[in-house]
């Protein structure tokens, strides 16, 4: 696979029915090797291994109800009363983070109202805070710790 703009990392990729697929730790299961399932599980490696992200308080692919129709957000980080605490959204390497890119983004943050929005193609990561009393919208210079959200 491609090598990506994060830590390296030995991941678990397996043969299934002529396909590779990737072990995901927060799912807890094999699942496609897609390129932006390759950005994921790099990604989640690096925000729980080098971020300190608590593996238990993440979860990857979250349904969610926006104006009457079911979107998934790519992966979830929840604060430990369980509320919603940050989006992350991936895309293929060979995606452009576009200005449409975040307003996807933006639309799945209607509906959990996080405090945190990342989007990665792997190689680009992008990382705001978002001030609701405010209403603004900062970009980090580099993801946050944990500790530090």
């Amino acid at each position: 696979m491609l090598l990506l703009n994060l830590p390296e990392y030995s991941a678990k990729i397996i043969e299934r029915d002529g396909k590779n697929v990737i072990f995901d730790p927060i799912r807890k299961k094999y699942v496609a090797l897609t390129p932006e399932e390759w950005v994921r599980q790099n990604f989640v490696h690096y925000l729980i291994n080098h971020k300190e992200y608590p593996l238990s308080l993440m979860a990857n692919e979250v349904l969610i109800k926006l104006n009457g129709t079911s979107k998934r957000c790519d992966t979830v980080l929840y604060n430990r009363d369980l509320s919603a605490r940050m989006i992350v959204e991936y895309k293929a390497p060979h995606i452009e983070i576009t200005q449409e890119v975040f307003n996807q983004i933006t639309r799945y943050n209607m509906a959990l109202k996080v405090d945190y929005l990342i989007v990665s193609n792997g190689l680009m990561h992008y990382c705001c805070k978002i001030d609701y009393e405010a209403q603004t919208v900062r970009f980090l210079k580099d993801i946050p710790s944990y500790k530090n959200l």
